[in-house]
């Protein structure tokens, strides 16, 4: 069994960070593990609270994962300090990891800022240079751009600046400004435009995580990126269509709606 870990955020509602990528790396069969950099205390109406972890034990969470069990890739989301980081990357570079997927996490589906400038610094300097791809959300990219994004072109030219500056591929998520779900990819030279639907459904909380997960796992499998993240999108738009409809707010998807075993439904 191929095994991914996700380095991010607890979120106790269950529907987004560490809980979210845990479910998405079961549901692609994948063996799931986490380092946490902070507690949220979060629902699907919005961020309370958070309380991070100091930079000591993040390092002593990722040692105690590759010294046992190896990832065959790994996902990292929000990291909430310049601090954890640039010891998040230094044990990445350290471990001489392959795959990565870095999903930016700046601001919360709620609306809930989750970074700050020197975080998004560092990102950009240490962290995201050693990605495989990087997978933000339209104002994710327009930070790491410095540019304003409206249209697809937007989408495209800052993904060319990102992966100027950083040089790795970049999938830019189009839900935030369009009438439809449709990503730009840029991959070894390539821009591709992957086409999806746009689904009536509300319930989105902890999307970016899922995607970004599940685009980890087909790295661990050995697909390319873009297979990989073709496959992912084929995952998170089946979860979105489920219609799993908890909370007072921007629900989770339903990360199982695929599973079929002898005890889910007894």
């Amino acid at each position: 069994m191929k095994t991914v870990l996700s380095i991010a955020g607890s979120d106790c509602s269950g529907g987004a960070g560490i809980q979210a990528d845990l479910k998405t790396m079961l549901a692609n069969g994948v063996y799931g593990m986490s380092v946490i950099t902070s507690l949220t205390a979060q629902n699907t109406t919005g961020v309370r609270s958070i309380l991070n972890s100091d930079a000591t034990f993040l390092a002593d969470q990722i040692d105690a994962v590759f010294e046992d069990i190896i990832p065959d890739a790994v996902k990292t989301g929000m990291i909430p300090s310049k601090e954890l980081v640039e010891v998040t990357a230094e044990r990445l570079k350290f471990y001489c990891v392959n795959n990565i997927v870095v999903d930016p996490v700046m601001v919360a589906t709620s609306g809930a800022d989750l970074s700050n400038s020197e975080s998004v610094k560092a990102l950009k300097e240490s962290l995201i240079p050693l990605a495989s791809v990087v997978t933000p959300n339209v104002p994710e990219a327009e930070v790491l751009s410095g540019m304003t994004i409206n249209t697809k072109d937007d989408m495209i030219e800052a993904a060319k600046k990102i992966n100027a500056e950083c040089g790795c591929s970049v999938l830019i998520k189009g839900g935030h400004n369009s009438s439809n779900c449709d990503d730009v990819l840029l991959h070894a030279g390539e821009v591709m435009i992957f086409e999806m639907e746009k689904i009536d459904n509300p319930n989105t909380h902890g999307t970016g995580c899922t995607l970004s997960s599940a685009i980890a796992c087909n790295l661990a499998k050995g697909m390319t990126v873009p297979e990989a993240v073709k496959r992912a999108k084929e995952y998170i738009t089946g979860a979105i269509k489920a219609g799993l409809d908890l909370g007072h707010g921007r629900g989770p998807l339903d990360h199982g709606y695929d599973i079929t075993t002898e005890f889910k439904n007894s």
